[in-house]
């Protein structure tokens, strides 16, 4: 009876190419996934040119994706860091917003409760507090 060994039949170094080999189909789909969500975000080409770029990258995947690269390659970085930016800044003006209470319900509570504690010091009178109030209330 003899034993049966896998670890013998498949040598170290075919463990290194089918690896190799595995890394690079999932590089190639990143890139094709990268160049098709790039055609789509160029705001430069017509409809026409982006139906036919994403004819020729998914028709003929190898040639057309490399054609891509080497001719619209140089800008596909320039739009991507653009769009990060723009999503940067699109962040920061909504935590901006957020942070200085954004003139919603929960600023007038906040004006409202300053008002009361004024009131309270008797640095204003009722009637004023009063008048404050409804400008506060009307203005939200």
């Amino acid at each position: 009876m003899s034993g049966m060994y896998l670890a013998y039949d498949y040598p170290l170094l075919s463990v290194f190419w089918s690896m190799l080999l595995f890394f690079l189909w999932i590089m190639w789909f990143v890139l094709l996934f990268r160049v098709v969500v790039d055609i789509f975000r160029d705001d430069d080409l017509s409809g026409w040119g982006k139906a036919g770029w994403l004819v020729f990258a998914i028709v003929l995947p190898f040639l057309g994706v490399f054609v891509y690269v080497i001719a619209r390659g140089k800008n596909m970085g320039r739009r991507e860091v653009a769009q990060a930016r723009s999503q940067q800044e699109a962040f920061d003006s909504y935590i901006r917003e957020t942070a200085q209470g954004g003139g919603g319900p929960s600023s007038s509570v906040d004006e409202l409760a300053r008002l009361s504690e004024i009131r309270a010091r008797g640095d204003i009178s009722d009637e004023e507090f009063r008048r404050a109030k409804e400008q506060v209330l009307t203005r939200h």
